[in-house]
Order: C-alpha cells, then sequence, then structure tokens
C-alpha cells in the first residue's frame, strides 16, 4: 500500500471517527456532570449515584454490545447494495432492544423487593441508591432505541448526528440535573436520585432526536426505513443475536474485570481504592481514541467485504491500527509527562496522587496493546466474526488478566503481593494477550476473505 492511499483511507477513518469520539466523551462527561451536581449536596447523595452507577453501566453497557452488532451488518448491506434489506434487519434489532429495554424495568420491580431487607448499607444511601435505578430505569427502552438508530446510522457510515444528540443530550442533562436533585420550579427536591430522572429524560429526548433525523435526513432515503412496518421475524433476530451476543460479553468481561478489580482492593484501604480509580478514569478517557477508530473500521470494513472488496478491507485494518498506535504515542507522551498534575485534578490527598501517578506509568505501557486489541476487535466485527472475540476476551481478561492480577496483587506466591501494582501488570498482561490473539484472529480471517476471492 502506497503513502497516498494509506494517506486517504486514514482521513476517511478520521473523519468517521472523531463525531463518535465526541459523542463517547459528552457521555463520560454527563456521568462526571451526575457525580459533581450530587456531591454539591452530600457525600452520601454522591455515594448513592456512584454505586447505584457501578450497578446501572454494566447492564446497559451489555445491551449497548448486542445492539452494536447492526452497524455491522448494515455496514455490509449497504456495501453489497442491498438497501433493501436494512430496514428489516434495523426493525428486528429494534424489537429485541425494546423488548431488553423493557425486561430491565420488570427486572427492578421483581428483584428490589426481594433484596432490600438484604442489603446492610446505610438506611439514606439505599433509600436514594433504590430511587436513582427506579427514576433510571424508565429510560432504558428509550435508549436501546436510540442505540439502534444511531448503529443504523453509523452502518450507513453516518456518525456526525450521534455527535449532535450527544450534544442535546448534555445541555438537558445538567439543567434536568439541577431541578430534580434541588427541587427547583415546583419538582420534588430528590437529592442524588434526581440524576435518575434526568438521565432517564435525556435517554428519551437523545431518541426522539435520532428519529427525526432519521426521518427527514436525505441521505438515509435509498434504506426507506419507514415505508414498511416490519414485524418479529424469528430467523432474522436469532441471527443478529447469534452476531450481537459474544459482542455484548466481550464487552462485559472487560468491564467486569475492572469492576472486581476495585472490590479486590478494598481491603488495602481507601487510598489506595482512590488511587486505582484515579487511574482507571483516566485511561478510560485516553481509551476512548482507540475505541472510537474500532468503531468506525467495523463501518469501513463492514462496507468493504459487503462490496466484496477483501484487499481493501485488509489495508483499512492495516491503516486503522497505524492511525491508533501514532495517537498512542501522544496519550502515552501526555499521560507520562503529567500523570502527577491529572491526579491533582482529582484530589489534594499527596499519598493518593502519588500512588495514582505510579499506576498511570503502567497505563502508558497497556495503551498501545489496548489500541491494538480494540482496533482488531473493531476490524473483526466488521468481517462478523463475533464469536471468536468472545472466546479471546474471555481467555485475555479473566484467565491471564485476573489470574496474573491475583498472583501479584494479593499472593505471596510469586513475590510478595503489590496491591495495586501487580492488578495493574495483570492489566497489562491481559490486554497485550488480547491484542496478540485479536491480531492473529484477524490475519487469519483476512487470509481467508483473500484467498477465497483468488479463488474466485
Amino acid at each position: 500500500m502506497n503513502w497516498q492511499k494509506f494517506s486517504l483511507q486514514s482521513k476517511s477513518l478520521l473523519t468517521l471517527a472523531y463525531p463518535i469520539l465526541i459523542a463517547q466523551l459528552i457521555q463520560n462527561l454527563m456521568g462526571f456532570a451526575d457525580t459533581v451536581m450530587a456531591g454539591r449536596v452530600s457525600a452520601t447523595d454522591m455515594a448513592a449515584v456512584a454505586v447505584a452507577s457501578s450497578v446501572w453501566l454494566p447492564l446497559i453497557l451489555t445491551i449497548y454490545g448486542l445492539i452494536m452488532a447492526l452497524s455491522s451488518i448494515v455496514s455490509q448491506l449497504a456495501g453489497s447494495n442491498q438497501y433493501n434489506k436494512i430496514a428489516n434487519s434495523t426493525y428486528q434489532t429494534a424489537w429485541i432492544a425494546l423488548s431488553l429495554g423493557i425486561s430491565l424495568i420488570a427486572l427492578y420491580y421483581f428483584i428490589t423487593p426481594l433484596i432490600l431487607d438484604q442489603i446492610h448499607i446505610e438506611p439514606i444511601l439505599k433509600r436514594l441508591m433504590f430511587d436513582y435505578l427506579g427514576f433510571i430505569v424508565w429510560g432504558a427502552p428509550g435508549f436501546c432505541l436510540y442505540l439502534v438508530l444511531r448503529n443504523y446510522c453509523e452502518g450507513m457510515s453516518i456518525t456526525r448526528p450521534t455527535m449532535i444528540v450527544s450534544i442535546i443530550g448534555l445541555l438537558i442533562n445538567i439543567p434536568a440535573n439541577y431541578i430534580f436533585i434541588y427541587g427547583e420550579f415546583g419538582m420534588p427536591a430528590l437529592g442524588g436520585a434526581g440524576c435518575g430522572v434526568a438521565t432517564a429524560m435525556v435517554y428519551w429526548v437523545m431518541f426522539i432526536s435520532m428519529a427525526v433525523y432519521t426521518i427527514i435526513a436525505k441521505k438515509l432515503q435509498q434504506s426507506s426505513l419507514y415505508k414498511h412496518f416490519y414485524w418479529p421475524e424469528y430467523n432474522e433476530i436469532k441471527s443478529i443475536l447469534s452476531l450481537g451476543i459474544p459482542i455484548a460479553l466481550s464487552l462485559l468481561f472487560e468491564v467486569s474485570l475492572f469492576a472486581a478489580v476495585a472490590i479486590l482492593l478494598t481491603p488495602f484501604g481507601s487510598q489506595i481504592v482512590a488511587s486505582h480509580q484515579i487511574a482507571i478514569n483516566f485511561s478510560g478517557l485516553v481509551f476512548m481514541i482507540p475505541l472510537s477508530i474500532g468503531m468506525a473500521v467495523t463501518i469501513k470494513v463492514g462496507f468493504a467485504v459487503g462490496n466484496k472488496q477483501y484487499q481493501q478491507a485488509k489495508e483499512l485494518c492495516f491503516s486503522s491500527i497505524a492511525i491508533g498506535l501514532v495517537l498512542a504515542i501522544f496519550t502515552a507522551a501526555f499521560t507520562l509527562t503529567f500523570r502527577e498534575q491529572i491526579a491533582e485534578i482529582y484530589t489534594k490527598d499527596p499519598k493518593v496522587i502519588h500512588l495514582a501517578a505510579s499506576l498511570m506509568f503502567l497505563a502508558v505501557w497497556y495503551q498501545f496493546s489496548d489500541t491494538i486489541q480494540v482496533i482488531s476487535a473493531g476490524a473483526l466485527r466488521g468481517y462478523k466474526d463475533t464469536k471468536a472475540i468472545l472466546y479471546i476476551t474471555f481467555i485475555s481478561y479473566w484467565v491471564v488478566g485476573l489470574s496474573v492480577g491475583v498472583l501479584l496483587g494479593i499472593t505471596d506466591y510469586i513475590v510478595p503481593k503489590t496491591g495495586p501494582y501487580g492488578f495493574w501488570i495483570g492489566f497489562i498482561s491481559g490486554l497485550t494477550t488480547a491484542a496478540l490473539l485479536l491480531g492473529w484472529r484477524l490475519y487469519v480471517i483476512q487470509q481467508r476473505f483473500v484467498k477465497s476471492d483468488d479463488v474466485k
């Protein structure tokens, strides 16, 4: 591949990726706003939002992973010029999403009476936490349907609406938080639980905004999304689930690993847990960059595969990983240079700052493997090869990553226990394993497609 082609592909990928990046950062900013505004009421309110969010996010992210299958389905159909099939796939995904969103509401009202008396925490904290969850679940159907329309647009290589709708959501989230937290304009003062009401409202506004866009956008007219109504079709739903469930579970494996480590670190004390959370939070923000490239390459590769341009798909994979690694050099250098100043944004405790900076030094080294694994996974989704992602992420995160972290962090079997450092070495080990295995799998799939093209 010559430089001119690489330059054109890089520009195309980044044009597709930057709106996704901004949207992802805004989603994180909404969570940050919830925590800060609840914290202005009391530490208990802030803790309630933090704990309730840690319950809610894995659930909604798992659904998000499942719905992500739609973008690869749509991109391949668009690449093969089968626009007449896109609407049906989108409707079938919407039926799945709507069912899951309603199920979350039912799950809350079924489980809450069973476990409420079994949770032994401060009564006010418990009430605020469950009130928050009780409010936010009503936004679940709206958010799930928004994700369907988002992935439909992104599969059609249209990502700017995702960014614009996220900005709209943020602009509504902050004043809605203020109204329901403090009880303005005749509303009840709900404290931290008011963030749940605000977020549920934002979810529905985001869905309605995206629906309006998909109705009026001329770029989407060729797929005729609203020309016919499609009832649930078992075979199509089964096909979508077979593609989406591995994505959802692989995302759950990654999210749950970090949650498990946070729990395992609690015996080491609040300062170590705080340092770990600071390093994880900042690393999560940096991760949005390769994640956005990975989501863009899913669309690009899917379109190329659908159009039977297998060599171009292979070149797109190379370009995306190269771009990601170049950007990782800059983010790693920034993290290495300013890690103490970054920690000071979160806290004024000198010990926490020092430890968080030390953990961010380790985070520098896994930014490269993290980039390779997430972009490779995105490319594999474009090829519709999702089961391999499931097996590889389970082995990498839970077999390698967690095992290394536990051995080094809380046992003396290899070296004297190293606490958080051991777990972060586990992260590096797990992500490096994922990068190697996913990169190898991507190579195998590329060779398979290129050879099939040669046979023809």
